[in-house]
């Protein structure tokens, strides 16, 4: 069975997968091999320590692929003069797809379409998905119960299906998507991308230290504390990593955010092993091919 949708035929992508963009470990090596592979590799422009450095980056992997990948605008994180620097590089390297988040994404959706851009932006609620949907983004990233990062409470079987009903908009699915039939799952919930994080923090490709990759391999899903101490919001994290008395506005024993605290979904308990992204993917669409084979 062909696994396109209308939307990965429309970014051109081999499958309808994406690497989401994680703050500090997705980098432009992960960006490159996964548009070799296939999908849609996404990052953070934060991830560069400056707007410089991030327009470094995009030029570095122009340079190695002529195929989609996407970058990630927190809006209402990013300082003002970053966030206007940062969309310039976008603009100027013509990066495919932008996914906004944190924010109200009116006036960077109206600016990235005058460019050809598609835009995704991330929502846990019908409440957040309405505003995009008036913001007139291109696809709703739906961010299910136990995804890893800020992750929202709803369950991927109501969620998906829910708001596409409710905005009419194509749906990215968010959310323990790790293995290929949580892939076909997500596309029969009528789902037109599935969005991967925490697997692909278990490539070698990733920027994630060897020991947080390891640690992804050791865990389950019991070993994740849902919680906002860390950084306000909501989010899933592994639980060993978080030092007793952390709160939004304190971090004991010189621990940081996202560095040492180490974010992680409930798809863990399903990865075995730290592999190439083109294997990853490779697995992922011959595991959801199965799926579809076995039900026909």
């Amino acid at each position: 069975m062909n696994l396109s949708t209308p939307l990965s035929m429309k970014l051109g992508l081999k499958y309808p997968l994406v690497s989401a963009p994680m703050f500090l470990i997705s980098n432009k090596q992960m960006l490159v091999a996964c548009a070799e592979a296939g999908i849609l590799g996404c990052m953070p422009s934060l991830n560069a320590r400056t707007s410089e450095q991030f327009r470094a980056d995009l030029a570095w992997v122009r340079e190695r692929t002529d195929k989609p990948f996407g970058i990630n605008l927190t809006i209402g994180l990013t300082p003002p003069e970053r966030l206007e620097a940062d969309f310039a590089a976008i603009i100027e390297y013509r990066v495919p797809v932008l996914i906004t988040s944190y924010g109200n994404p009116t006036e960077y959706v109206k600016r990235a379409h005058e460019h050809g851009m598609t835009v995704f932006h991330d929502v846990i609620s019908l409440q957040h998905a309405k505003k995009a949907a008036a913001a007139k983004v291109d696809a709703l990233i739906a961010v299910a119960a136990g995804a890893g990062g800020h992750a929202g409470r709803i369950s991927p079987f109501v969620l998906y299906p829910w708001l596409k009903k409710e905005t009419g908009l194509p749906i990215v699915a968010a959310g323990c998507i790790t293995d290929g039939s949580q892939v076909a799952a997500s596309l029969t919930l009528g789902a037109e991308l599935c969005y991967l994080g925490t697997r692909f923090i278990a490539s070698t490709e990733c920027g994630a230290s060897d020991a947080y990759k390891q640690k992804v391999l050791a865990i389950g899903p019991e070993d994740l504390e849902y919680t906002d101490q860390v950084s306000g919001i909501h989010a899933n994290f592994i639980k060993d990593t978080i030092p007793q008395g952390f709160t939004p506005d304190r971090s004991p024993e010189g621990s940081k955010r996202w560095k040492d605290v180490w974010s992680a979904g409930q798809g863990v308990g399903l990865i075995d092993a730290v592999e190439p992204i083109s294997v990853i993917v490779e697995t992922l669409a011959r595991e959801a091919h199965d799926v579809f084979a076995r039900l026909a």
